[in-house]
């Protein structure tokens, strides 16, 4: 079965998971539009080089290109979870929900800054469940300041991954302010000398404007249909699995294990939370949660101990997902 199959740590499942990610994108292709809008960068970035990623692609070589880049990231997390043994042995098993994760829209299946960030995201992460063992984080902590600036260059709530900074060196480290500043000091360190661009080119009222978004409004409701509300129901209802699985596991595992799926907790809060810095708010921008979650189920997916019941699940998830895409 797919659970136990992704159970395993063999070369044979990389396959295995680049077939899962083409057949759950297969509705796509099915409801492709006869042009797709190319990914622009945030105004900060777009003002000054005019980029437009995947202006000259086809319908049909973007959705193939958003399914090589989301299998890039699906592997890079997997390393990472693998190499600090989240899953007490390494296995597939957060590549496989990654690539279900990122399936579970349609808008989510062509490119879009969100999952452009998702790069950015899953390569802080790997540099932030490292900072529990290091004697000194300030180097690494102005280098996640810098990254987080860049990724809010792509894209704008991605700002508030500073929070996650901050938040991290509550968690795993004790109270040094030195260590507080210096991410920070990295954050402003980009937008000074995008500053000194826009000064330097008679432009610097276009630069305050990059900052409009921490004004806006809170919203009061986003706009969702049923199908996305059913597309979902068989994810919490795994996600409700898990918090089982973790209740029997948490005391049990070691500390940073413990340490990093709080850390996870704020990730996945922090991102829901931004979506109204977006002038524009669509789906696309609950990417930035597949990592997080993508992690929570395949822990539960890699310790349950009910067969019947994971491969089960899982087949009602991608049977879910691949039904609301063909309707």
């Amino acid at each position: 079965m797919i659970i136990s199959q992704h159970r395993k740590f063999t070369p044979l499942n990389i396959l295995f998971v680049a077939l899962m990610g083409l057949l759950l994108c297969l509705g796509v292709f099915m409801h492709l539009p006869e042009k797709i809008v190319p990914v622009f960068l945030e105004p900060a970035v777009d003002n000054l080089i005019g980029l437009k990623i995947g202006s000259n692609l086809t319908p049909q070589q973007n959705v193939f290109l958003t399914l090589a880049i989301t299998l890039l990231q699906a592997f890079f997390l997997n390393s990472i979870i693998n190499h600090f043994n989240f899953m007490s042995r390494p296995n597939f098993m957060v590549a496989l929900m990654y690539m279900t994760l990122v399936s579970l829209f349609a808008p989510f299946l062509v490119l879009s800054p969100p999952l452009i960030c998702n790069f950015i995201a899953i390569w802080m992460l790997g540099k932030l469940f490292s900072i529990y063992k290091l004697s000194d984080v300030r180097s690494l902590m102005f280098d996640l300041g810098l990254i987080v600036a860049i990724g809010s260059l792509i894209y704008f709530p991605f700002i508030v991954m500073m929070l996650l900074l901050w938040i991290s060196l509550v968690i795993f480290r004790p109270f040094n302010w030195r260590e507080w500043i210096t991410p920070l000091l990295g954050f402003i360190t980009i937008y000074f000398l995008l500053g000194v661009i826009y000064f330097w080119t008679d432009r610097l009222h276009e630069y305050y404007e990059i900052f409009e978004p921490l004004g806006y409004s809170f919203p009061t409701e986003l706009s969702l249909n049923v199908y996305d509300f059913l597309v979902t129901a068989p994810i919490v209802v795994a996600l409700l699995f898990f918090l089982f699985v973790l209740k029997d596991h948490f005391f049990k595992s070691v500390v940073h294990l413990r340490k990093s799926f709080q850390l996870l907790f704020f990730m996945m809060l922090l991102t829901v939370g931004s979506f109204y810095l977006n002038s524009h708010i669509t789906i696309n921008h609950f990417l930035l949660c597949a990592p997080p979650l993508a992690i929570y189920l395949a822990f539960y997916f890699s310790n349950s101990k009910s067969k019947w019941v994971y491969e089960i699940l899982y087949l009602v998830i991608i049977l879910t997902i691949l039904y609301f895409q063909f309707i």
